[in-house]
């Protein structure tokens, strides 16, 4: 029979493993939120590739029809492609992906099969199978931009320009700075505020693409002027960079 002691001692571990769990259920919390943000911040992207495929997809009615994609009456060499994740708890979705290419390569016995992997994990797992993936595997390096700047500078359109100083080029170009009024010089194009436009140099060359904190109207009133100015002028809310640097990507 268990002592008072005993008893105490174990009502103090539950304790402590339910701060924990609760400790646990907060970091997961927090990970749904910002993967929820991630996925949000995604949606305008995927939908301007969604109409690039559907336009490309209509643009090829008349375009003959490509050697890789016509049908064979034989086929004697099979390529399964297996695009499996190198990040985060993957490893229940990289087993499933590798079975299902596994058995898809075992329906074409007497073929020559050859598979090719994406990622690290995945050539791990067909090597450790018996199934030596053809061609090179090539290592993501660097810092990977967000996705929202990758749909910035590749899936919209810019609705206008607004023309720089050298100085507010060099702020931009050279210390990833944001945009202010002060290096502003002019401004071309209909917009409003939260569009994309193009920042350009004295000669008109893009030099860069963000979403504009003001409509195409108010930029005049602004051009050349401190934040303090702005303030003291048009009021506390005129008190804000033209360009956001985290809503800004260079081209």
């Amino acid at each position: 029979m268990a002592s008072q002691k005993d008893i105490k001692n174990r009502i103090g571990s539950v304790k402590n493993i339910q701060k924990i769990t609760r400790a646990m259920e907060m970091v997961a919390a927090a990970r749904l939120r910002k993967a929820e943000q991630r996925i949000e911040a995604l949606r305008p992207y995927a939908g301007a590739i969604r109409r690039m495929t559907r336009q490309a997809a209509e643009a090829a009615g008349d375009i003959p029809k490509l050697p890789i994609l016509n049908e064979h009456d034989s086929e004697d060499r099979i390529g399964i492609l297996l695009v499996t994740g190198d990040r985060g708890l993957a490893g229940a979705f990289n087993s499933q992906i590798i079975r299902a290419g596994v058995r898809a390569g075992d329906e074409y016995s007497g073929k020559d099969v050859r598979y090719y992997a994406s990622g690290r994990r995945g050539v791990s797992s067909l090597t450790f199978r018996g199934k030596e993936p053809v061609g090179t595997l090539f290592h993501a390096t660097g810092r990977r931009r967000p996705t929202r700047l990758l749909w910035l500078a590749h899936a919209t359109e810019p609705q206008g320009q607004v023309l720089l100083d050298a100085g507010a080029v060099r702020a931009i170009t050279q210390r990833r700075a944001s945009l202010l009024a002060a290096g502003v010089t002019g401004v071309t194009g209909r917009f409003v505020a939260g569009d994309p436009v193009d920042l350009a140099d004295a000669d008109g060359r893009p030099i860069a693409r963000g979403l504009v904190n003001f409509d195409a109207d108010e930029i005049p009133a602004l051009i050349g002027k401190s934040s303090h100015q702005l303030k003291r002028d048009l009021g506390a809310g005129y008190e804000r960079e033209v360009v956001h640097r985290d809503d800004l990507v260079l081209l």
